[in-house]
């Protein structure tokens, strides 16, 4: 069979669409036209999303990988747009997130010149991503896209960064194309799932620990038949609160900031720990001192799909490679524990999760605490949350109970800014889904112009603003180490509600509780985006505490 001379930009896309990639999103630069050309003719089968800055459509791909489970794809242009998304890369790496970001760059007779723009990506991206390379010859598209996508869903999910010259994409070839990719995951061997079993038998105080990335629907209902089968205490790490129903009776709560005391001292107290996904990176482990490095005292079985990561600080008892759906099928078939001996250490730590489940008194005319109460009573199993970075969050992490998979999307690299572009991929992956996004006002401010995104689309999402005037999280801890010397953590707002009805979007501003829950009401009515001005006290800091407690 004859192939067809393709110009570089049709060649790629037509790999997109072997790969069975649906939306694309970008902001638009002159370094990949021939690309947006070749996307010309594929509307009905491309969606291309255009934001309005690189930062906000790389965390837009990032969470569409998140919920889709397929890399996110993401066009930027070279240099200063290529700066911008390093913020998704870099988000995308730490959450273990399948991406594929394609970044123009200048020709071939140019580099090395420091020409217009230019930056070496490998250099750049270096650290952050799984692989980071250039196509230098159009013939070497298919192979390179395919295996940049192959990279991306296989072991640990990660970010990967393909850079296309502009002579390359506009250069003519006649190649063929890749098949679409198939992801790649180490299974669990016999042995290892057998002194699993055995361990599991012979414990007094076991947790099972979810997190990380590489999750599906289907390795989330085997975990849980797994779990609910031995009875065993389930917690889930830094925002992963989603990967376990946390209604269901032998949920314990979650490892992350602001991490319940009791909870942490089960942890320590705990004789075998089954960390199915989590890296046990810093937040998860409480600065890395609720398990001794490297030999922690409990007995420590470490399922993670990166083998690079095994034995990285923690010394397991018996380190597991194997992805989560891998992992989970297998020992969802296990025998069961036969009238295991930690059904009361089960009891208290759920008694301890549903008492940190209870706000403490509320303060002020409008209560976070109330806030998330009321959206967890209103609100369906499947809605989807999100939010980025900022004290605001902590709110949301401790009252609002996740039911199902993928319904809580945070950024585990504590990037601000997350929330507002990440609902927007919510939205568009999921529209018929209610869609909410929390974000502080520093927050908001970081992607606030996705809005017009939002606004675009006409996507119905509502966006809840939480202002206190400040950089909480910052002036927290300014507080505590330099009281009464505050300095650079002020924030001077816009009219948020102003703002939203400037773009095209319904805005309201509330002061308590009540107006807020008429509020909330009128905008799950609208058919596009709303959102909803929470002027909240700048002195309650935390759930537990004041700033004149700091």
């Amino acid at each position: 069979m004859t192939i067809p001379q393709r110009e570089g930009g049709r060649i790629l896309v037509d790999a997109l669409k072997i790969h069975q990639v649906d939306t694309v999103f970008c902001v638009p630069g002159e370094s990949y036209l021939p690309v947006l050309d070749a996307l010309y003719d594929e509307q009905e089968r491309l969606r291309l999303i255009v934001c309005r800055q690189e930062g906000g459509a790389a965390f837009m791909a990032e969470a569409y990988g998140k919920l889709t489970g397929r890399p996110g794809v993401c066009f930027v242009t070279r240099g200063p747009g290529a700066t911008n998304a390093g913020i998704g890369v870099h988000t995308a790496r730490q959450d273990s997130t399948p991406l594929v970001l394609f970044v123009g760059q200048v020709g071939g007779r140019m580099v090395e010149r420091e020409a217009f723009q230019e930056i070496d990506y490998r250099r750049m991206f270096g650290q952050m991503a799984k692989w980071v390379a250039q196509i230098d010859r159009v013939e070497r598209i298919p192979e390179m896209v395919s295996h940049a996508f192959h990279l991306a869903v296989s072991g640990r999910p990660g970010p990967v960064v393909l850079a296309l010259p502009e002579d390359v994409l506009s250069a003519v070839a006649a190649v063929p194309d890749c098949d679409r990719y198939r992801p790649v995951q180490a299974h669990p061997g016999p042995d290892a799932l057998r002194e699993l079993r055995e361990r599991l038998a012979a414990a007094q105080r076991p947790l099972l620990i979810l997190g990380g990335g590489g999750w599906s629907a289907e390795a989330c209902a085997a975990i849980r038949r797994f779990s609910e089968a031995n009875r065993l205490p389930t917690l889930c790490t830094f925002r992963r609160q989603d990967l376990y129903d946390n209604r269901l009776p032998n949920y314990v709560g979650d490892l992350g900031l602001g991490v319940n005391p009791r909870l942490a001292e089960r942890v320590r107290q705990a004789d075998l720990l089954l960390a199915v996904g989590p890296r046990l990176g810093e937040t998860t482990t409480g600065g890395y001192q609720l398990l001794d490095i490297p030999r922690p005292r409990q007995t420590l079985i470490h399922v993670h799909a990166g083998a690079e990561e095994l034995g990285r600080v923690y010394r397991a008892d018996l380190p597991i490679n194997a992805g989560m759906a891998e992992f989970a099928a297998a020992v969802s078939t296990l025998p069961t524990v036969e009238a295991p001996a930690w059904q009361d250490w089960l009891t208290q730590a759920r008694e301890d999760y549903l008492s940190h489940l209870q706000p403490p008194t509320a303060r002020g005319e409008l209560d976070l605490a109330a806030v998330i109460a009321f959206l967890n009573r209103r609100l369906p199993a499947e809605a989807i949350l999100t939010n980025g970075a900022g004290n605001y969050s902590a709110w949301l992490h401790r009252f609002y109970q996740y039911r199902g998979f993928r319904t809580q999307l945070a950024p585990t690299s504590g990037a601000m800014g997350y929330g507002v572009p990440a609902a927007v991929a919510a939205k568009l992956a999921h529209p018929e889904r209610p869609v909410v996004c929390l974000a502080g006002d520093g927050c908001f401010q970081m992607n606030g112009q996705e809005l017009a995104t939002a606004v675009r689309h006409r996507l119905a999402i509502i966006f809840l603003v939480c202002n206190n005037g400040m950089y909480g999280t910052i002036r927290m801890h300014q507080e505590r180490r330099y009281p009464g010397r505050v300095c650079g953590t002020d924030l001077a707002n816009p009219d948020f509600a102003a703002l939203a009805r400037a773009y095209g979007a319904h805005g309201e501003t509330v002061d308590n509780h009540e107006t807020f829950v008429a509020a909330f009401e009128r905008a799950l009515t609208l058919d596009g985006p709303a959102l909803i001005e929470l002027r909240t006290d700048p002195r309650a800091i935390t759930p537990d505490e004041r700033l004149e407690q700091s």
